[in-house]
């Protein structure tokens, strides 16, 4: 007699289930359509409108076109011609990102960012307070809901693998758990391309041997796994075949490096402009260590030219700064240095790296910074932002350039 095996769903037995990973759904686009209510129910594209520009995100109307994220928006307009083309506002997004996840800290401090839009939760502690998994999991849906405007998926199950396969599984806007006893289920009818690890090289090698999903990937043995892959491949995917993750969350990794990078729509050779796209991008660099109190010590530019030969250069400064002057000044000079003013560039961009607590790092009196100046009217430029957004305040030298539209596709850059 055949015995049903365990259900899964909202419903689903969440025993043994600590780990949900939220995703927001078609995040970028999301927050646009706040402001934007009729366009909802519109196929949305959010990117760069340059001739270079690439999708950021898409909304899932615009998604049934065959329209995804990184996609080149030329490609992207050719797939779904009627969509709608939204410029990016990452300070809107990082606005309303920190927002949600101070929702998720509410519920528990094990809370690992895997980006603006998703994290993994480990709510084992909050089952005393707030109940079991899967009610706190529609908790957090509820308090995004009402709080932003804005809705989730969430995978609730026992390692974060599978959670965030079933959140996956459940877009948009759904709950789905996935009991710990019933994970083989879950996981060996999906293709194997489902399986972290598996690129499109690796999917079309695991096809020539016959194995197309999960399960029957699970039924080989780990010596013919290992020989056909490589040792460590071969052991990651069948760990994987079987659900098994033991990873924990690991409660915020502070960033590494803060950086923007702008790709023009034409290659550039005039140096004036390279230094206001510098400046540009300093600004915004700055901003983003101001927001999330950090300063850095290193300094680096990246300039890629027209044959796609990219050089990097960086310059460790005597203290760390969360100043775009500092930031912009320093750019400025790597660009200079690196004998690249009169050859046409591709793309730019600005990183601060060695990061630290800004209220820790000394503090003295930057280039030729008066007792009261530069960090100043840089604080206060970001109070106005936050206020009026962040074109409400900008340096003369920007003002041109955003009547004159020198660039093209702008990508925000995170390590």
């Amino acid at each position: 007699m055949h015995r049903p095996g365990p259900s899964r769903g909202p419903l689903a037995d969440d025993t043994g289930c600590p780990i949900l990973h939220v995703d927001m759904d078609a995040f970028f686009v999301s927050v646009e359509l706040l402001e934007r209510p009729e366009l909802v129910g519109r196929p949305v594209v959010v990117g760069g409108v340059g001739a270079r520009g690439v999708v950021s995100a898409a909304s899932y109307e615009a998604r049934e076109y065959g329209v995804h994220s990184a996609m080149p928006m030329s490609r992207a307009r050719r797939l779904c011609p009627h969509a709608v083309v939204l410029p990016p506002r990452h300070e809107k997004y990082s606005r309303v990102s920190a927002a949600v996840f101070e929702i998720f800290r509410t519920v528990t401090p094990l809370v690992e960012p895997l980006s603006l839009d998703e994290a993994f939760l480990d709510v084992a502690g909050a089952r005393r307070r707030l109940g079991p998994p899967a009610t706190v999991a529609r908790l957090i849906r509820e308090q995004v809901r009402e709080q932003q405007g804005i809705t989730c998926s969430v995978g609730v199950a026992a390692n974060k693998f599978v959670a965030k396969l079933a959140s996956t599984r459940c877009k948009p806007d759904g709950l789905l758990v996935v009991p710990a006893d019933g994970v083989e289920e879950f996981l060996h009818p999906l293709p194997v391309a489902a399986l972290w690890g598996v690129g499109e090289r690796t999917e079309e090698a695991l096809v020539r041997l016959g194995l197309r999903t999960v399960g029957r990937l699970a039924q080989v043995p780990l010596a013919t796994l290992q020989r056909e892959l490589g040792n460590a491949l071969g052991s990651h995917l069948h760990e994987l075949s079987w659900g098994r993750d033991p990873r924990s969350v690991v409660a915020h990794t502070p960033d590494k490096s803060i950086g923007a990078e702008e790709t023009f729509d034409t290659d550039i050779d005039d140096p004036e402009i390279i230094r206001r796209e510098l400046l540009r991008l300093a600004e915004k660099v700055g901003a983003r260590l101001r927001a999330g109190g950090n300063a850095g010590r290193t300094v680096s530019v990246k300039l890629r030219m027209a044959n796609f030969k990219t050089i990097t250069r960086a310059r460790t400064l005597r203290e760390p700064t969360d100043l775009a002057r500092v930031i912009y000044v320093t750019a400025c000079e790597l660009y200079e240095a690196a004998g690249l003013e009169r050859v046409r560039l591709r793309l730019v961009g600005v990183r601060v790296e060695n990061l630290g607590p800004s209220d820790q790092a000394p503090r003295q009196l930057a280039l030729d910074e008066p007792e009261s100046g530069w960090r100043e009217a840089e604080r206060a430029i970001d109070q106005v932002a936050h206020r009026f957004g962040s074109g409400a305040v900008r340096p003369a030298a920007l003002v041109r350039r955003a009547r004159g539209g020198d660039t093209g596709d702008e990508r925000d850059a995170r390590g």
